[in-house]
């Protein structure tokens, strides 16, 4: 008895597992037919039980294409049958695709990361006025906040504002600002981390001069 046992190991190789080991036999057994009627008849039932065995395909615009070409991959490309839609080759499918261009950023100080730079080009755009300097506030909140993950003590808020001032080729400038930006205490708090200078004792004064921006 247990000579008969038969692994998966040393069965058929399956071409798309998600279909079980019956449908690849179903279509093993359509490819074998010698009459195209038999194959095309045999091949329309197989795509009639994929599509009940994915339903949630049904969504997908190109559902019944997506079926057809599943078959005709399963059947290793072997299957002569006729097909509603264009088939696949196996040069189709084995061909690679082109390498994407990787985007060659080197900013100038990467602790701040690429983002940052693309978050002041949009802010450039912007007409002068408060929803800007609202802008320019909250990108060097952020500025800080992202030094502050390489720097885990502190961080003054003339350093960032003379950042923001040359990556902004001067167009953002909060030089002479009356506000402050958040303390690093509540941005260092807010990511999990504690600033060198000890944990603030209870009922301890906020930071007058943080005022929530937009």
């Amino acid at each position: 008895m247990i000579d008969d046992l038969e692994y998966n190991t040393e069965r058929e190789h399956l071409i798309i597992p998600e279909y079980g080991r019956h449908m690849q036999k179903m279509i093993n057994y359509a490819t074998s037919r010698e009459t195209k009627e038999e194959r095309n008849k045999l091949a329309k039932a197989i795509i009639s039980i994929m599509g009940n065995l994915q339903p949630h395909l049904r969504d997908v615009a190109d559902f019944q294409h997506k079926l057809w070409d599943q078959l005709f991959i399963m059947s290793d490309f072997k299957l002569d049958a006729d097909s509603p839609f264009p088939k696949p080759t196996r040069e189709l499918l084995e061909e690679r695709p082109e390498p994407l261009d990787y985007p060659q950023n080197h900013p100038k100080y990467r602790f701040y990361g690429n983002n940052i730079k693309t978050m002041i080009d949009v802010a450039k755009t912007w007409e002068e006025g408060e929803m800007k300097e609202a802008l320019t506030y909250t990108i060097a909140n952020h500025m800080k906040k992202c030094f502050l993950n390489w720097n885990k003590d502190t961080v003054e808020d003339s350093v960032i504002i003379d950042h923001i001032f040359e990556l902004s080729d001067g167009a953002l400038n909060l030089k002479g600002k009356h506000e402050d930006l958040t303390d690093s205490a509540i941005l260092l708090k807010s990511s999990g981390k504690k600033s060198s200078g000890g944990t603030k004792k209870k009922g301890g004064k906020k930071n007058k001069n943080y005022r929530k921006r937009y």
